[in-house]
């Protein structure tokens, strides 16, 4: 009776798209003065990872009423002075009214607003020409060199709903499968009462939920939007007229879910918001939020920190043996497989289709927690068989699924690669709390000592000849000045070469070691007068 049970529970399971409790999900919250950080851990696994400076201005997903500065034809885009040193970038079909069809599952609802006449993107600079006012949101952030990217589609999620004030169009998440409960959502989608030229997006978190929870959040958000309307009437362009939320509230509204088992947080101004916020939700769930207050550090006891700490090296070992390699560049990321010490002779084919299967499903955990962005390609581990290719790509279709951020994968090519693309919000993870190394700028090699020898004893013979045909009649003194560790280089190995490059150019040669100097660096100067020759 216990078994049929299990089965049924199960079965119960796949067909709401729901997990059993098989897997424990914690959320921890680690909160401090100068940065804040969520892990999400799922049977102890980190599966989710989110860092916020609190000195840093949240500027994704915040809406500005900006003012156009001018308009580049040739690009098809507007700048836009949103009060930030650079303009932020807007496309002409980020101005037009997006078209939701292609994300959401739309609805239809009796006497809806259709669209006015369509613009096109050559209407832009008549309907937008410089100086003229625009409310847009930001989309990207600056990433190097670039400004923010902003479009003028403005969305304001909810717990259950993203309320779209421009735009009329109502629809459901397209990452709820289950039919049945497609067509409640519909249903109730199409009761709520919405000021005209409003539309709304039902969460992928709404599925299961009851009708009030959706009323609830969407008077929530229409008081949210009346309040930046009041902004836009009142404040000055540029100005900004809606602050993204902060992450302690953003963690509230996107991961708390029935399968979220606790919250733990190790800060008492953070555990009380936390569990205010969660009130206005859902006031059962507000026993879910632990305080922490033991004397080990919260990442440290429930082994975050360790597992930080190796997702964001180079390389990734696999539980198989095998391992990933990630490497990021400006272009793109390159992310490299490989068998490592998982190489079983019984059956090779199966053993890289193993690996790789294994592989994929780890990448897309990191690309979650690296927030890698922008074109991605993987080099997996050959495969002949076409039906093994397959599997590979669908478990990355699959292991995708989860991941809020847009993604796109193409199947493996005939060189064995897959490329894919994910939408890049804002730096990754790895720019965010790294910075080039101030010693190799961001190369990670230095030259060797022997080169350095070579590229020295070169640079010495052309400041010689030189010294030489200014027309000297004594020998020429030079002091040169290198790090340590190149000095030890030649006085142990190359002074049978330096005394002979003496000799043969008619100069006298002293070396000088200066522990301040950068390993590539070195100095030459006449040893008698202290001008610096090279």
């Amino acid at each position: 009776m216990e078994a049929i049970k299990q089965i049924i529970q199960k079965g119960a399971a796949l067909i709401t798209g729901r997990r059993t409790k098989e897997v424990t999900k914690e959320i921890i919250v680690n909160a401090e003065a100068l940065e804040n950080r969520v892990a999400v851990l799922e049977n102890g696994q980190l599966e989710e990872f989110t860092i916020e400076r609190t000195t840093e201005k949240r500027i994704v997903a915040s809406i500005f009423k900006g003012k156009i500065k001018n308009l580049e034809p040739g690009l098809k885009a507007a700048f836009v002075d949103i009060g930030f040193e650079k303009n932020a970038f807007l496309h002409y079909w980020d101005i037009i009214p997006e078209s939701l069809s292609e994300r959401v599952d739309l609805v239809e609802t009796p006497g809806q607003q259709k669209p006015q006449k369509k613009i096109s993107q050559n209407d832009i600079p008549k309907l937008y020409p410089p100086g003229t006012e625009i409310i847009v949101q930001v989309v990207k952030g600056p990433i190097g060199t670039k400004g923010p990217r902003i479009t003028s589609n403005i969305s304001i999620p909810g717990r259950y709903l993203v309320l779209m004030p421009t735009n009329p169009q109502r629809g459901i998440s397209r990452k709820i499968e289950n039919e049945k409960e497609r067509q409640r959502l519909k249903q109730i989608v199409r009761e709520l009462k919405l000021p005209e030229g409003m539309g709304v997006i039902v969460r992928t978190v709404g599925e299961n939920q009851k009708k009030r929870y959706f009323i609830r959040d969407l008077e929530i958000l229409l008081r949210t939007w009346q309040q930046v309307e009041e902004k836009i009437k009142t404040q000055p362009a540029p100005s900004c007229v809606f602050q993204e939320p902060d992450l302690i509230e953003r963690t509230v509204r996107d991961f708390l879910t029935e399968e979220v088992d606790r919250i733990i947080v190790d800060n008492e101004q953070a555990y009380n918001r936390i569990r205010d916020l969660i009130g206005q939700i859902s006031r059962w769930s507000r026993g879910k939020v632990k305080l922490y207050d033991e004397a080990t550090p919260i990442f440290a006891r429930f082994n975050v920190e360790k597992q930080i700490e190796n997702a964001f090296r180079r390389q990734v070992w696999l539980k198989s043996g095998g391992y990933i390699c990630i490497d990021e560049t400006e272009a793109l990321v390159a992310i490299d497989v490989n068998t490592g010490r998982h190489k079983s002779q019984k059956d090779l084919d199966t053993t890289i289709l193993q690996t790789n299967l294994e592989a994929a499903e780890e990448i897309c955990r990191q690309l979650r927690l690296r927030n890698i962005g922008g074109l991605i390609v993987i080099d997996f581990i050959d495969m002949r068989n076409r039906g093994d290719q397959h599997k590979v790509t669908q478990k990355m279709r699959d292991g995708v699924k989860r991941d809020k951020a847009k993604t796109r994968i193409l199947p493996i090519s005939q060189l064995g690669l897959m490329e894919m693309t994910r939408q890049r919000h804002s730096e990754s993870m790895t720019s965010a709390v790294y910075e080039d190394c101030p010693y190799c700028k961001g190369k990670g090699l230095v030259k060797s000592s022997l080169s350095m020898s070579v590229e020295i004893q070169r640079k010495i013979s052309e400041t010689l000849r030189k010294l030489k045909q200014e027309g000297r009649t004594e020998p020429p003194q030079l002091r040169i000045y290198v790090h340590p560790e190149v000095l030890n280089r030649l006085r142990t190995e190359d002074e049978a070469l330096l005394i002979e490059l003496e000799q043969k150019l008619h100069g006298k040669l002293s070396f000088r070691a200066d522990p301040a100097f950068h390993f590539e660096q070195f100095k030459i100067t006449d040893a008698l007068t202290g001008k610096e020759l090279a």
